[in-house]
């Protein structure tokens, strides 16, 4: 793995002065108009975007408040380093001027190069305050709802792989360069079975702890409890979008074995690179079950062996009649429903490979998600692409559920 670079050098000061003079305005800090506390708000957000292009921490600092806010945005530009974002721009969408401060919200973009083919986007809140003439940073947080970003979460850590991004906090380097190995073999695992054009790189963040994981997803923490990684990105088809962002659990991570932990960075993988291809249009069953079947695929793992839950509900005569729906994968729901529906999505995958051929399998995942919304869209690509009606594909799964499992 390469070590992760060290600060880039400064530029020269001009800029930096010229930067100073115009934050500063009148060096009395007269009166100002709503409008033209906005218009400097803008000037501090987008110096601070120019500092992070520019890999310039003094010029970073400058934007920040004297006190622990400038230390906290230290830590911030350390990680952002490490990070390497090509492009940071904040839009800012309000300014609510309180005499020597501001509340603010804006939508910040970034991008890290050779991962993200367009900007993340993310909400912020950000305060900022007046301090002899000169607006400061005090404060640039999630806006209420928006999720926390790891770089906010303390020392962040970066191991790169081959084909690979490792971000941690609170994890020692020996376990994100694992994690990086393991995710370099799961991009030619993935292009094994997906062998359509993607960025074939992931970026995987390392959370210190499951509340932490939670925060980074905006979501609670027990949903997430068992759950050893989540994939986060944009759904559709349009030729430049944001990479996917794998976000490991480490508690429920660190249970598994060495097969489990190959397989969960598949099946992320998978989901990384089949995102273009996923809309709104495609059922967790098919998304979740591709997945899966990538994972398990050449693993020698036998449906009993992978379906342990079906196959008590086949044996105890309550063999599902339907496949599953979005609701059976719910988190926060009962782990029984939500193992079935996981192992139900697989086998429907694996008996489409192989009744039908691993080809025709991408060509119904990708004809699903090309329809124009979730209503017919199995029925059509089951037509267009497998020959066969949706009651027919759904019969035949029944059946392939029970004598697989039987």
């Amino acid at each position: 793995m390469a070590p992760s670079r060290p600060l880039r050098p400064r530029p020269g000061r001009t800029a930096a002065l010229a930067l100073l003079l115009l934050l500063g305005g009148c060096a009395g800090g007269g009166h100002e108009s709503g409008g033209d506390t906005g218009t400097r708000v803008r000037a501090v957000l987008d110096a601070r975007g120019d500092a992070v292009r520019d890999g310039d921490r003094a010029d970073w600092l400058a934007t920040a408040a004297p006190g622990s806010a400038r230390e906290r945005a230290g830590t911030v530009f350390t990680n952002l380093d490490a990070l390497r974002p090509s492009a940071w721009d904040y839009r800012v969408t309000s300014v609510r001027p309180e005499g020597d401060r501001a509340a603010v919200r804006a939508t910040l973009s970034y991008r890290v190069e050779g991962y993200d083919s367009a900007p993340v986007t993310v909400r912020r809140a950000l305060t900022l305050r007046r301090l002899s003439g000169r607006w400061y940073v005090s404060a640039d947080k999630p806006a209420p709802g928006a999720p926390q970003q790891l770089w906010e979460q303390g020392r962040m850590t970066a191991v790169r792989g081959a084909d690979s991004l490792v971000l941690g906090v609170g994890q020692p380097r020996a376990k994100l360069a694992d994690v990086a190995g393991l995710a370099d073999d799961a991009v030619p695992a993935v292009r094994r079975v997906w062998p359509e054009r993607w960025a074939g790189r992931l970026i995987v963040l390392l959370p210190a702890s499951l509340d932490r994981m939670a925060a980074l997803l905006g979501e609670k923490p027990a949903d997430y409890r068992g759950i050893a990684a989540v994939t986060t990105g944009e759904l559709g088809s349009a030729a430049h979008v944001p990479a996917d962002r794998v976000t490991v659990n480490p508690e429920a991570y660190e249970e598994l074995g060495a097969f489990g932990k190959r397989f969960v960075l598949i099946h992320e993988a998978t989901h990384v690179a089949t995102r273009s291809a996923t809309t709104a249009a495609t059922p967790l069953w098919l998304s979740e079950g591709f997945a899966d079947w990538s994972g398990y695929h050449g693993s020698g793992r036998t449906p009993r062996q992978v379906a342990p839950e079906l196959a008590e509900a086949v044996r105890e005569g309550e063999a599902p009649d339907t496949l599953p729906t979005d609701a059976d994968f719910a988190f926060s729901g009962d782990p029984g429903r939500l193992a079935r529906a996981y192992e139900g999505g697989w086998l429907a995958c694996r008996m489409i490979a192989e009744q039908w051929g691993e080809p025709k399998l991408r060509d119904f995942y990708r004809a699903v998600g090309e329809h124009e919304g979730r209503d017919g869209a199995v029925a059509a690509a089951a037509r267009k692409v497998l020959g066969v009606d949706e009651a027919e594909l759904v019969g035949r799964w029944r059946g392939y559920v029970r004598e697989q499992l039987a």
